[in-house]
């Protein structure tokens, strides 16, 4: 019985000559870093969005560019010190939201409401939907 290696080595991601061009001459002059070789100060969308934070319509100061497979991949970085904070939702956009989210889960056909969304798929809630059109028929005509 062999023990378990504890000295076992974190995957490095593989750092590609083609991809280092730092002042943008191979790239269209956009200055282009491998996957986790970029310098502090610039960050992707979603790092910005973690930070409570957006872009604000400042340009793309640079790219990061890996492979993964047969293709190659891109994400591209802004400049932390120009970044702007998220402005918050209204009230009237959280109210709007609330309603499209009652509204996906209201089966048109019963008109009950579900916690969750109805089936884009049916159209319907999956009750209507597997009950035949002639039971559905009857149903109405005898609640009316």
């Amino acid at each position: 019985m062999s023990q378990a290696r504890s000295d076992r080595r974190e995957v490095q991601p593989v750092y590609r000559v083609e991809f280092d061009d730092p002042e943008g001459e191979r790239h269209g002059g956009l200055p282009t870093f491998n996957f986790r070789h970029a310098p502090k100060g610039l960050a992707t969308r979603r790092q910005l969005a973690a930070e409570g934070k957006t872009p604000g319509r400042q340009p793309i100061a640079a790219q990061i560019l890996w492979r993964r497979g047969s293709r190659v991949r891109c994400a591209y970085l802004y400049r932390t010190d120009l970044a702007r904070p998220k402005r918050p939702a209204t009230d009237a956009q959280l109210a709007a939201l609330l309603k499209a989210h009652v509204a996906q889960c209201i089966c048109p056909t019963c008109g009950r409401e579900f916690g969750y969304y109805i089936p884009r798929r049916f159209g319907e809630c999956t009750d209507c939907h597997n009950t035949p059109a002639a039971e559905r028929a009857e149903a109405w005509t005898e609640a009316a």
